[in-house]
């Protein structure tokens, strides 16, 4: 059979969607990216937020489209939507064949050729088991991969879901992440991004204590690695000897994504996150001062219930004061299910949106201006590639991650640049919160 592949979502949706890959493969299907002209398709949904569960649907349908055309045979129906309607999903879903909670993705071969055969399978297997060690088929890049040490969460924010989505927070044994790790290098990855819903909590759970700090030098000794990216910390769980790890290793990239959500102790505390806007203060101009050139990124929430003008005026002075580089804005989304969906004072939904402008432009403002600061400095690019319409190779820098930020695009001999390769390139220019640069060759004497 031909199987296609469609996954949406987070970082971690896309490491289960590489391992079912990978599974059928090994079950002797033929395997696509993508869904038409093949025998079944297995779209890997997201169900953290409504948004994430309506553009789900919107792809299962298009997908009943092509079935109902002739042009796609089976739809199966796997990921974090499915586990979250586990009860209800079939009726939700009434076009697709099969369907596989966070619980069951190693039974997808078998869903699959259940599909084929009319029988309409559904497996959600224990989604509080230790995480399956199983190979993946890297889909996202040649030369840098996820590496998730971690599932679930324990953190039982008022917001959220995960944990009743993903279950608890079970850490992966070190020796199997360091050995996938080493897979990774010797298929040519040059940037390993460690993922977790909470990786500063990593191996509580196995070694009775917080091991991240141990992990890294590990990761880092790897032969062919050449980046270490981290996400996500939070912020009360980021010890000195963390700090001390990361400054000191030169492979750790100096970008860190730490979720706040929010600045306001009275929203943080509404929100059911540990510490306070003053320990968040505290640990950011640690960071900055104990690891020179650092990045931050983080995540806000702009309308959480019972937040008032003046806690989201007191967010918007801490951006301004604080400056930090990356960071995701969004409006507070009521998940059934979640305890802050019942809060009162419910933020009215236009006041959400400005909020979210007024922040954007916000953070616009100091995107522009750290990319101006740039211009002149030179800094090691990866090349992604070669873009024709601009005529410029264009690569991510250390304070670039795939996916959510952007590209440093620079000038550089045609043949003397590659897909993959490292370049110092010096910054002449910033346009539209991305950097212009060529690359750099220091003449010898």
């Amino acid at each position: 059979m031909k199987v296609g592949f469609i996954s949406l979502g987070c970082a971690k949706n896309q490491v289960n969607c590489e391992q079912m890959i990978w599974q059928t493969y090994e079950a002797g299907h033929e395997v696509a990216l993508g869904a038409e002209d093949c025998d079944v398709a297995v779209v890997n949904t997201c169900g953290f937020l409504k948004e994430a569960r309506e553009e789900a649907l919107a792809e299962i349908e298009k997908l009943a489209e092509l079935k109902a055309q002739g042009r796609l045979g089976k739809i199966v129906v796997t990921g974090c939507m499915a586990q979250w309607w586990k009860d209800t999903i079939e009726e939700i879903c009434p076009a697709a064949d099969g369907f596989v909670g966070v619980g069951g993705y190693e039974d997808i071969a078998s869903v699959i050729e259940a599909a084929a055969r009319d029988q309409r399978p559904a497996r959600f297997g224990d989604m509080d088991a230790p995480v399956p060690e199983t190979d993946r088929v890297v889909c996202t890049s040649d030369h840098w991969a996820w590496l998730r040490i971690a599932e679930g969460c324990d953190n039982r924010c008022a917001y959220c879901v995960i944990p009743f989505i993903r279950g608890k927070f079970r850490s992966r044994p070190e020796e199997a992440i360091l050995a996938e790790a080493e897979n990774l290098a010797q298929a040519g990855m040059k940037e390993l991004i460690v993922v977790a819903q909470d990786i500063t909590r990593y191996g509580l759970d196995l070694y009775g204590e917080r091991t991240l700090a141990r992990l890294l030098p590990k990761l880092c000794a790897i032969e062919g690695i050449h980046w270490v990216r981290l996400h996500y910390l939070y912020p009360d769980e980021i010890t000195d000897e963390l700090i001390d790890v990361i400054a000191k290793e030169p492979k750790i990239v100096k970008y860190l994504d730490i979720p706040i959500q929010h600045i306001s102790d009275r929203v943080l505390k509404g929100m059911r996150r540990r510490g306070t806007g003053d320990e968040i203060r505290a640990l950011f101009t640690k960071l900055r001062a104990r690891i020179p050139g650092l990045v931050l990124r983080t995540s806000l929430i702009a309308g959480f219930p019972g937040e008032t003008e003046a806690d989201f005026e007191e967010l918007c002075e801490f951006l301004l004061e604080y400056k930090i580089e990356r960071a995701g804005v969004f409006p507070y989304s009521p998940e059934e299910g979640s305890a802050a969906a019942s809060f009162p004072d419910q933020v009215d939904e236009d006041d959400k949106r400005r909020r979210v402008e007024l922040i954007t432009g916000l953070q616009l403002n100091v995107i522009d201006d750290w990319c101006r600061s740039k211009v002149g400095e030179i800094t090691e690019v990866l090349c992604e590639g070669y873009d024709d319409e601009t005529e410029l190779y264009y690569g991510r820098a250390v304070w670039d991650s795939p996916e959510i930020d952007g590209v440093v695009h620079f000038e550089g001999e045609e043949g003397g640049v590659v897909p993959g390769g490292f370049y110092q390139v010096k910054i002449t220019d910033a346009y539209d919160g991305e950097l212009v640069g060529v690359r750099y060759e220091e003449e010898t004497p």
